[in-house]
Order: structure tokens, then C-alpha cells, then sequence
């Protein structure tokens, strides 16, 4: 039994139930971290199909637009699912927001090309990406908190580490491996005409399998302690709805807003730009750039359940810190060395220790964004802050397009630009009160 400072009881859920819960709030997050990464993977393809141009990286920029259209939509979906989640359940809402990703990413492997029905092309392109955002949204709103909520306070960090940066991980592992399967059955020119629709069809896998698994979690203790008025003071919390409740939390919401734009930025310009990097500056084949991305998936979920994990042990502003300086120093560093990185071997290397890096400050953002709301408003509020964030840091990607404008100078805007993200975070970081904890 988990307790509350006024000696009320919440209910314990047996170990199967927990690894259950921890595990499959994972596997949500790599649903919603697949669908991304498999418009990653195809950015290239796709801005020649939907966004073609004169001048490579402005084509690119355009994908990412939309790329950054649909993370725009996410903090919509964070608050509508956010306050069905307080409401209704966290469960309940990841199994709607799960179908609802998987359905529009299949949506887009049916549309046809700019060269078929011109403008509307990438407007329809455009509007399956708003709907996706949406849903995605959601989707942060369940998996962000039932996970969490469901372990005890000493290993919640590691919870964060395994279902955020863990199931990111898997996520990639998983787009990679798509990827890797579909650009071997397709090659060359087959693969910019149908590689990239058979890329988005496995979006209907994610939407079944999410209704398999998710129907048969159990609902997070805390909240249903709530539901049912155990937790001392309950009555009183449960009174808010969550509108009221966040406008007694704007300063934390505003913070975590910051923290989750540094770590998301430093995320996507890292694993998320890897793919369009190593195409565009080392000119790695499809089959070895699948590969690289596959073992670099890899690397991204030990290094997230570590990073978590040590901020159990740590603390969390303590670990956060060291997390902040060592991408300050590491990750610029690395993106300057992969440009010049003359064998397949120093390129996959590269690319694992920058994937590595860049989920540092990204695994526990999930529980110092919890532990900052009570359990009313928990979900709508870590659900806003981390998608207006992730808005924010998955528009990255575009601004480095544009600023680089070239390939060639693709390796000193990301360097700078990631440098930058990373002192935003340590500042953030500090100016963070240590030992606030509401997740009781």
C-alpha cells in the first residue's frame, strides 16, 4: 500500500500489475514516438512528393512544417485528453488517443502526390498531420501519467527513464526496423513511390495492437483513490476542475513549458535529425542507415532507463544538472566530428553516442513534471506543459533547415543550436525548487 502524509490508504497494485502498467505506458510512448520517427525517417522522399522545390533544404523545411504543424496541435490534444484522463480515467484515454495516432498515420500512405492533384496534396498532407497531433497529444496525457503513478516514489524516476526515453527508444527501434525492412523490399525509385505509403500503412499495427494491450491495464491507484476519497483532502482537490486548478500552477507550468523545450529540442535535433544528417552530409545508404538508426535506438533506451534511474539515486535537479553539462559539452562536439566522419564505422559510432547524449535531459522530464501537480490536475497539467514544449522544441528542426540552407552547413547549426538548448536547460534547472513532490 502506497499511504498518504495523513495516514489514507491507496490501494497497492500486485508486482504483475505495476510492471504491466510501466511496461505498456512504454509502449504507448513508443507509439506515439513511431508514428513520429517514420516521417522522419521518409522526410526526404516526402519532400519531394509533397513539398517539391528548387533548393533541397528548403523542400525538407517544408515536411518539417509539417512536422512542427502537428506538434503545434499536440497541446489541444494534451488539454481535451488531459481533462478526460482527471475525469474519466488514464486508461480510458490512452486506448481512444492510441487508435486515433495509429488511423491517421495510416491515413497518410493513401494520399496521393503533388504531381497528381497539385496544392491539395500537401494540404490534405497537412490536415491528417493536425488530427495526428491531436491524438498525440492524448496520448502524453495517459502514458505520462498511469505509469508513474502506479510505482513506488523510489523508483519512480526509473519509471520516467523506462517509459519516456525507454519507450522513445523502442519507438525508433521499431521505425528503424520498418524502415529497414521497407527500403530493402523497395529500392531506389520503387521506394519513393510506394516504400514510403507502405512506411505509413504500419500505422494501422499500432492502433490494434494499442487496443489489445490497452484495454487490459489496470487504472492507476492514485487516481481512483481520488475517485473514491481515500486520499486525505481529496474532497477538497477533487473540487477543481482542472481549468481552476491550473491557474494556481501557472509558474510550474511555465518552468516545465522551458525544461520540456530544451530536453524536446535537444531530442530532436539529435535522434530526430540523425536520419536527414547522415543522408544529406554522409550519404549513407538507405539499408546502412538503417542499421546505424536501429543500434542508435538502441542507445537511446539504455541511456534513458540510466539517466532516470540516476535521478532516483541523485536527486532530480542534482542529475539534471549533470545531464545539462554533459550535452553542453558532448553533443555540439559529436555533430562537428560526424560531419568529417570518413568511414561507415566512425559514422555509426557518431551517430549511437549522439542519440545517447540527446535523451540525457530527455528521460526524466516526465516524473519532475508529475511530482510538480497534484493528482486532480495531474494529467491536464503535465499533458500541456510537455506538448506546448515539445511544440516549441520540435520546431528545431525547421529553424535549423533554414538557418544551414546548404547540406555543408548543416554540422555548425546544429552544434550551436544544441548548445543553446542545453544552456536553456541548466538555467531552467536552476532556477527549479528542489524537493517539490505532489505525486502523493
Amino acid at each position: 500500500m502506497h499511504a498518504s502524509p495523513a495516514g489514507s490508504a491507496v490501494p497497492a497494485l500486485t508486482q504483475r500489475q505495476v510492471v504491466a502498467a510501466i511496461a505498456f505506458s512504454a509502449l504507448g510512448w513508443a507509439f506515439d514516438l513511431f508514428d513520429l520517427f517514420i516521417l522522419l525517417y521518409v522526410a526526404p522522399v516526402l519532400a519531394k512528393v509533397f513539398f517539391p522545390s528548387g533548393q533541397q533544404l528548403l523542400s525538407l523545411a517544408g515536411i518539417y512544417a509539417a512536422f512542427t504543424a502537428t506538434l503545434l496541435m499536440r497541446p489541444v490534444g494534451g488539454w481535451v485528453f488531459g481533462r478526460y484522463a482527471d475525469r474519466q480515467g488514464r486508461r480510458r484515454a490512452m486506448v481512444v488517443a492510441a487508435t486515433g495516432v495509429g488511423l491517421a498515420t495510416a491515413l497518410m500512405g493513401t494520399l496521393p502526390t503533388v504531381q497528381s492533384i497539385g496544392l491539395l496534396a500537401p494540404l490534405l498532407f497537412l490536415a491528417l498531420r493536425l488530427v495526428q497531433g491531436v491524438f498525440m497529444g492524448g496520448m502524453v496525457a495517459s502514458t505520462h501519467t498511469l505509469g508513474t503513478e502506479s510505482i513506488a516514489p523510489a523508483r519512480r524516476g526509473l519509471a520516467s527513464g523506462i517509459i519516456s526515453g525507454g519507450g522513445s527508444g523502442v519507438g525508433k527501434l521499431l521505425a528503424s526496423l520498418v524502415f529497414l525492412l521497407v527500403s530493402s523490399v523497395f529500392r531506389g525509385p520503387a521506394f519513393a513511390q510506394w516504400g514510403w505509403r507502405v512506411m505509413f500503412f504500419s500505422g494501422l499495427l499500432s492502433s490494434l495492437l494499442g487496443l489489445f494491450v490497452f484495454t487490459r491495464l489496470h487504472e492507476s491507484p492514485l487516481w481512483e483513490a481520488l475517485q473514491r476519497g481515500e486520499r486525505a483532502g481529496a474532497a477538497a482537490a477533487g473540487s477543481a476542475t482542472p481549468a481552476t486548478g491550473l491557474r494556481r500552477f501557472v509558474a510550474p507550468v511555465l518552468l516545465c513549458i522551458v525544461l520540456t523545450t530544451a530536453g524536446g529540442g535537444l531530442s530532436y535535433l539529435t535522434s530526430g535529425y540523425l536520419p536527414t544528417f547522415m543522408k544529406l552530409v554522409n550519404h549513407v545508404e538507405p539499408r546502412q542507415l538503417g542499421l546505424i538508426l536501429s543500434v542508435s535506438a538502441l542507445a537511446v533506451i539504455v541511456s534513458s532507463v540510466l539517466s532516470g534511474h540516476l535521478s532516483d539515486l541523485l536527486g532530480r535537479r542534482p542529475a539534471m544538472l549533470v545531464y545539462g553539462l554533459v550535452s553542453l559539452a558532448a553533443i555540439p562536439l559529436l555533430y562537428l566530428g560526424l560531419a568529417h566522419a570518413g568511414s561507415l564505422r566512425s559514422i555509426g559510432l557518431y551517430s549511437v553516442l549522439l542519440s545517447a547524449a540527446g535523451t540525457f535531459c530527455y528521460a526524466p522530464l516526465m516524473i519532475v513534471l508529475n511530482e510538480r501537480f497534484p493528482t486532480s490536475i495531474r494529467a491536464s497539467a503535465t499533458a500541456v506543459s510537455w506538448n506546448i514544449g515539445f511544440a516549441l522544441g520540435g520546431s528545431m528542426p525547421v529553424l535549423v533547415s533554414l538557418v544551414a540552407r546548404v547540406a555543408s552547413g548543416l554540422d555548425v547549426a546544429l552544434a550551436s543550436s544544441t548548445a543553446a538548448l542545453a544552456a536553456i536547460y541548466l538555467v531552467a534547472t536552476l532556477a527549479m525548487r528542489s524537493g517539490r513532490d505532489l505525486m502523493r
